[in-house]
This record gives C-alpha cells, sequence and structure tokens, in this order.
C-alpha cells in the first residue's frame, strides 16, 4: 500500500476528485477513479467519492495499491509524430497526455508503446519499461524527444546529455511579465519537503540552471524562450512558479484557472520547441524543431488578441 498527503492546491479548487488526483499524482483518470471508488481518498478525514468537489486548502490522503510492475504495451498513436528516424535514433514529436514511459499509477499510452505499435525497434539498455528512453518529457508537455535503438547509441546520448551537452530549447508562456526580461535562474532542485508528488527549490536539491528570453509580451502573460543547462524533473515548472511567474496552465504550480479557461488549456503551456545534440553514429551535429500543437497556437491566438 502507498500513501501520499497534501494540500489541495488553489488551482483545482472545485475541480472533481479523480480529476483532481490523477493531476496532482500523474495517475490516468482511469486509474485515479479506481482508486477513489475503492476509499482511497479522504479530505480533512472524510472518504469522497469521484464526483466530488476539491476545495482550496483542504487535506487530502491518498492511498492505493500499487499494480504489477509496468510493462510496454503496443499501441496506435496517430498523432505521435516522427521528426527523424535511422537506424541508430528515432526523434518524436510526443503530444500531450502521453507518458515517455510506462510507470506503476500510468495506464495511458507511453512514447515506448506507441513506437512499438508503429514497428519501432529500441535499444534494450536500462530498465525494460525505459528501453531507449535517455531523457524525459513531462506527460503534459509536448514536444521533441530523441529515443535510442541501438546500444551504442544509448551510451552516446547519455553521457551527452550527462555532460550538458545536448541544446534543449522548450517556449513556455507564463503568466506576468519577467523582471528582468531576460536572464539565468540558478538555484537548486529537490522535492517538496511538504508534498512528494511535486518539486521545489531546495537547499538540499539538486544543482539546477535554466536560462530564459522573453520572446513576446502580452498584457497578462509572456511568451518565452528557454534553454535548459540541466535537466531536472519539472524545472521550467519549478523556477518559473518560483519567480511567481508560473507557467500559464499549470495548476501543480500555481497557475490562475481562471486564465486557464479563457486559453481554454487543460494542461501547462510548455513545448520542447527544438532539440539538438551530437549524431551518436555520425559524430555530426542535428537539430530538430517541432511547431505548436494545436491547443497551444489557440491560447497565443487568444492572448495576442487581448
Amino acid at each position: 500500500m502507498e500513501s501520499r498527503s497534501l494540500f489541495v492546491p488553489e488551482g483545482l479548487a472545485g475541480e472533481r476528485v479523480d480529476s483532481a488526483i490523477a493531476k496532482l499524482l500523474g495517475f490516468s483518470r482511469t486509474f485515479a477513479a479506481d482508486v477513489v471508488e475503492g476509499g482511497g481518498v479522504t479530505l480533512d478525514g472524510k472518504t469522497l467519492s469521484k464526483s466530488d468537489r476539491l476545495p482550496a486548502g483542504g487535506w487530502l490522503e491518498v492511498s492505493w495499491v500499487s499494480k504489477t510492475e509496468p510493462s510496454i504495451v503496443p499501441v496506435v498513436l496517430a498523432d505521435l509524430g516522427i521528426a527523424y528516424d535511422d537506424d541508430d535514433i528515432v526523434v518524436v514529436d510526443k503530444p500531450p497526455g502521453v507518458a515517455a514511459h510506462p510507470s506503476i499509477g500510468w495506464d495511458g499510452p507511453t512514447v515506448l508503446g506507441a513506437l512499438a505499435g508503429a514497428g519501432f525497434w529500441v535499444a534494450t539498455s536500462g530498465a525494460a519499461e525505459r528501453a531507449g528512453i535517455v531523457h524525459r518529457l513531462d506527460v503534459g508537455t509536448s514536444g521533441l524527444m530523441v529515443v535510442a535503438k541501438t546500444e551504442t547509441a544509448y551510451t552516446a546520448l547519455k553521457r551527452a546529455f550527462h555532460d550538458r551537452e545536448v541544446d534543449k530549447i522548450y517556449h513556455a508562456v507564463v503568466q506576468g511579465h519577467p523582471d528582468p526580461l531576460a536572464g539565468t535562474i540558478d538555484a537548486p532542485i529537490g522535492r517538496h519537503p511538504g508534498a512528494s508528488w511535486k518539486f521545489a527549490i531546495t537547499s538540499e536539491g539538486k544543482a539546477s540552471v535554466t536560462h530564459y528570453e522573453t520572446l513576446e509580451a502580452f498584457p497578462s502573460a509572456a511568451l518565452l524562450e528557454i534553454q535548459l543547462e540541466t535537466g531536472r524533473t519539472h524545472q521550467i515548472r519549478v523556477h518559473m512558479a518560483a519567480q511567481r511567474h508560473p507557467c500559464v496552465g499549470d495548476a501543480m504550480y500555481g497557475a490562475d484557472p481562471t486564465i486557464s479557461a479563457r486559453l481554454g488549456l487543460s494542461r501547462q503551456w510548455l513545448h520542447a520547441r527544438r532539440l539538438g545534440f551530437e549524431h551518436p553514429a555520425t559524430r555530426e551535429r542535428v537539430q530538430f524543431e517541432s511547431p505548436y500543437p494545436a491547443d497551444l497556437q489557440h491560447a497565443l491566438e487568444v492572448l495576442r488578441g487581448d
């Protein structure tokens, strides 16, 4: 039996319990509903049903039984883009709502499952459920990922990411206007001291460096280009939220739900825009770029019309 104790963030006030639990803990909506229906969620000591609505600041207790070890399930995913493919690597353009690889509590689609369903073979290095994965994107983040197809490529790419030789460029829309408009955030990131399901700037955390530049400013938000020097879990989301400029749509890290609703966003406005690295076989520098998905493009158009 696993459990988590956490406060309901303001961004999820009024949300259905099953939907909120899925967002807070990274569960699929189906698994979250199963947990709630099994009596695994209480609010201030009262057991909830999945259709109950959450108040901000309530104290949640969530308990669940872990599923069996995760495994790769082939699936046909029509909106998974292939930006590049050869004998050594495949660069995917990941849509939102797709995890990088299988994990306990997630039974939604994965990049590895989609690749398997499309007939791609990947490297076998690493844990079986993470074969070929050399870096990850959050479920709610769209954009470019590279997956190794050979053991040699896996080793070379892992080293390149470790040695900070990969260009990782993201675009994000954040609330407000960062001051200064361009700069660097250098602050260690670790598990949140009060909520193990999220991350925060902590003195015991790992070194984390984020460079940003404002590309476009709107009355209530700004479009940023962000370059990651490190690659911590939720790094951009944590660093921007710590500056009081959370990614628009990011309820977990304090985004204003009224702005999210006005822009039609159900996830954070965060996209892995460009990815560049030395090809593990040819040793030539390669770079790939991904267009904005429809939901992020629509949100931009609304902001530009303000």
